[in-house]
């Protein structure tokens, strides 16, 4: 029992702690994106940090530094084989989070440069995650096993565990073997400079990024009095890039309608958001939402950027709404403020642990370079009294 479950009254052994909290860190699909490779680095890197530093008793300050050098490096990796990497077919965030929470967790174990060397070699024989499994649970299972090997792979690297020293970057290494494209400056330009995490963006909807400018765009038709009932339909000119991950046209369930963007268009313009509730499996199959989703039709046009679209309402009585979203809100143009990030988390987190601990978590975490041991930050995430027995009685229920 080292460390807690996030959001539980639980506490396991470091290593599923990391896989868990790695697991639940992308369940929803609402977890921060590197928006140049569409990693989602915090997941990986952050689980294994958190879990390691509970054990150790890390300070704050340790926990950032480990923290933004693991993302650092699971985006280098990423910048120097995007997109031939992910082209292949590769979910590049637990291919490159091994290694980010690798070297995050051999940072936090102040492993010397040798041992941090054999850290990644160990890490990089273990890619996780394949896109064939988008739309399933295995999907976020990727982030979380790439914790957990990241950190094994640190752990063993401190006991003396060998690898190849040249792991990433040999004949038959990492980055020859899962890419054709192997641009290594992009791992070692402006090295300890620019730091990638300044990069990473955060989602304002549950579901793919790609989605994210169509949703937005749906949402702003809305605001200009398009709805359901008077739209006769809505054409998206897109990037290929949004329909070979998210055309979906029909989802079953959840997880699917995290991955068709005819769901995401009728959720903006039926609810006005796109938030974990409009992910739940009843409103996936509500009649009004599978009768708006056959309204809408995509049509590829590379000549859109990858975080843009065109939509344009065709009404029912023959006039029609033309929007452009060349940069979705959460992207690096148009970011969420911190009033909207402390608002997502405590939509996701009153429910659980109620709305005066969740304040005093999100304190915690805006002052965590000031922490003197992270597991006082970490506590604060424990489930207990009245809100556990509500979440269990919500949990028996569900089942």
């Amino acid at each position: 029992a080292q460390a807690l479950v996030l959001g539980s009254d639980i506490r396991v052994d470091i290593a599923n702690a990391a896989l868990i909290n790695g697991i639940s860190s992308h369940t929803f699909d609402f977890d921060d994106t590197h928006l140049k490779t569409i990693i989602h680095p915090a997941g990986p890197v952050c689980s294994a940090v958190l879990a390691l530093a509970e054990k150790l008793g890390s300070t704050g300050r340790e926990v950032i530094d480990a923290i933004v050098l693991g993302i650092d490096v699971s985006c280098r990796v990423g910048n120097m084989m995007y997109p031939d990497h992910y082209d292949r077919g590769w979910h590049i965030t637990g291919s490159t989070g091994t290694l980010g929470a690798a070297a995050a967790c051999a940072r936090l174990l102040k492993l010397d440069a040798d041992q941090t060397q054999m850290a990644l070699g160990i890490a990089a024989s273990q890619p996780v995650g394949l896109r064939e499994q988008f739309g399933t649970m295995t999907k976020p299972f990727h982030p979380g096993a790439a914790a957990k090997a990241g950190l094994m792979s640190a752990l063993l690297a401190s006991e003396g565990f060998t690898a190849s020293p040249r792991a990433l970057e040999a004949p038959r290494g990492f980055a020859q073997v899962v890419s054709t494209k192997y641009a290594w400056h992009e791992i070692t330009d402006e090295l300890g400079r620019r730091f990638e995490i300044s990069f990473n963006a955060y989602k304002p909807f549950a579901c793919g990024i790609v989605i994210h400018p169509s949703i937005d765009a749906c949402i702003q038709l809305r605001d200009r009095g398009v709805t359901a009932g008077n739209l006769e339909r809505l054409e998206l000119r897109v990037h290929s890039l949004l329909l070979e991950l998210t055309g979906k046209k029909e989802p079953k369930d959840g997880l699917q309608g995290k991955f068709s963007v005819y769901h995401g268009c009728a959720a903006g313009l039926i609810f006005g958001q796109a938030s974990e509730d409009q992910y739940a499996d009843d409103i996936v199959n509500r009649a009004d939402m599978v009768a708006t989703r056959g309204k809408v039709n995509a049509v590829v046009d590379n000549a859109i950027d990858e975080a843009a679209v065109e939509a344009t309402a065709f009404l029912k009585d023959g006039s029609k709404v033309h929007i452009r979203v060349e940069h979705a809100i959460g992207s690096l143009q148009r970011p969420m403020t911190d009033v909207n990030l402390e608002a997502k988390f405590s939509d996701m987190s009153n429910a659980i642990l109620g709305a005066g601990q969740t304040r005093k978590l999100m304190d915690a975490c805006w002052s965590l370079a000031k922490a003197a041991d992270v597991r006082d930050v970490v506590q604060l995430a424990t489930l207990r009294g009245t809100h556990s027995g509500q979440a269990s009685e919500r949990a028996a229920a569900t089942a």
